[in-house]
C-alpha cells in the first residue's frame, strides 16, 4: 500500500524554465530510463503553424514547497482537426505509486473541455475526442480512464504502441 502522496501541484506551463523542467522529466523517463533516442524527445522539427512544442499546452507536476519537477503531460489540437492529442505523459519512477498519472490526465481533460467549449466552432456533439498513442504495457491505464483502442498496434520510435481514443463529454457528468 503506497504511503500518502507528497504535497504537489499541477500547473500549466507559462515560462521557458517550466517548459525545460518538463523536458528534463521527459528525458529522464523516455531517454534515460526507457532508452528512446534523445532526438525523438523534443518535437521542434514538426511544424504546423509553429513547432509542436510551442503550439502545445504543457502541464508540470511538481512538489511543493520545493517546486521540484516530478511529472509532465502535453496536450494540443492540430489546426483544422476536430480532436485533441494527449502526449508525453511522464512521471519520475519513484513517484509513480501515487496515482499522479491519473491526476495529470484529468488536468489535461479539464483543459481540453474548457478549450473545446471556448474554441470549437461546432461543439454540438457534446463530446470531444482525445487521441493518444499508448505504449502497450500501459494500455490498461488509459482504458481505466475511458480510452478505447482503435486499429492495430504499430511501431513508434522502435516500440509497440496502440492508438487510444477517449470520447469525452463536454459537460461534466452530474
Amino acid at each position: 500500500m503506497p504511503s500518502e502522496p507528497p504535497s504537489h501541484e499541477i500547473v500549466i506551463v507559462k515560462t521557458l524554465e517550466e517548459r525545460q523542467q518538463c523536458y528534463d522529466v521527459r528525458i529522464l523517463v523516455f531517454h534515460i530510463e526507457q532508452k528512446f533516442p534523445l532526438e525523438t524527445e523534443i518535437d521542434e522539427l514538426v511544424s504546423f503553424p509553429k513547432p509542436m512544442e510551442d503550439s502545445a499546452t504543457h502541464f508540470l507536476l511538481r512538489l511543493i514547497p520545493s517546486l521540484s519537477p516530478i511529472g509532465t503531460i502535453r496536450g494540443f489540437k492540430y489546426p483544422g482537426k476536430d480532436y485533441y492529442k494527449l502526449t508525453r505523459l511522464a512521471i519520475l519512477e519513484e513517484y509513480r505509486q501515487f496515482r499522479f498519472g491519473r491526476e495529470l490526465v484529468e488536468s489535461l481533460h479539464n483543459w481540453v473541455r474548457q478549450d473545446a467549449l471556448q474554441n470549437l466552432a461546432d461543439n454540438s456533439d457534446d463530446f470531444v475526442e482525445i487521441v493518444c498513442h499508448s505504449q502497450i504495457p500501459v494500455k490498461g491505464f488509459y482504458a481505466k480512464l475511458g480510452y478505447e483502442p482503435e486499429g492495430p498496434e504499430f511501431d513508434e520510435d522502435g516500440d509497440p504502441h496502440q492508438k487510444m481514443i477517449y470520447r469525452m463529454p463536454l459537460q461534466p457528468s452530474s
